[in-house]
């Protein structure tokens, strides 16, 4: 495969709501699995090597050997079970303020009600405000400033008043 071939299958891989993604031809093999802000990114051939790529990123050599094992999420120390998950309503790329200057929206410890904004998911150049709809107070934050985002993804933790 050409680097160009590959780099146009990286970006539909990463633009889709694919979470992994193998191709096999002519004996190579490529893999690309999505995980936290990176994308892996492995093929096989005859002589093994390791890479992962950040997604905005290609590989810039040929064929590399697939042994890969994405990164484990951080598990929470909160109790997850009196806590009311705020989840995203859409895929996108989540932004805690409303510009890049401006102050973020919530922070921990910040006591909230069910309308006010909480972080705001971009989709296709729309940018769409996301509201807590529960009073309570942020707990956690699952996400970070410019990660992307799944529909129903957990955003926020909140103790519920």
């Amino acid at each position: 495969m050409k680097v160009q071939e590959i780099r146009e299958l990286i970006k539909l891989v990463d633009q889709s709501g694919i979470e992994e993604f193998v191709f096999e031809s002519a004996g190579s093999k490529l893999k690309m699995k999505k995980s936290t802000g990176t994308t892996t990114y492995a093929a096989a051939s005859e002589a093994p090597v390791v890479k992962s790529v950040p997604v905005q990123e290609a590989p810039k050599s040929a064929p590399v050997v697939q042994e890969v094992q994405a990164p484990e999420a951080p598990k929470s120390a909160i109790d997850e079970t009196d806590l009311h998950k705020i989840t995203s309503p859409m895929v996108g790329t989540f932004y805690q303020s409303p510009s890049p200057d401006a102050d973020v929206y919530v922070k921990l410890g910040d006591k909230i009600n069910a309308q006010s904004v909480v972080c705001i998911v971009e989709a296709m150049k729309l940018f769409n405000e996301i509201e807590a709809e529960v009073d309570g107070e942020i707990v956690e934050i699952l996400v970070k400033d410019g990660q992307l985002v799944e529909y129903g993804q957990p955003l926020f933790l909140v103790k519920p008043e």
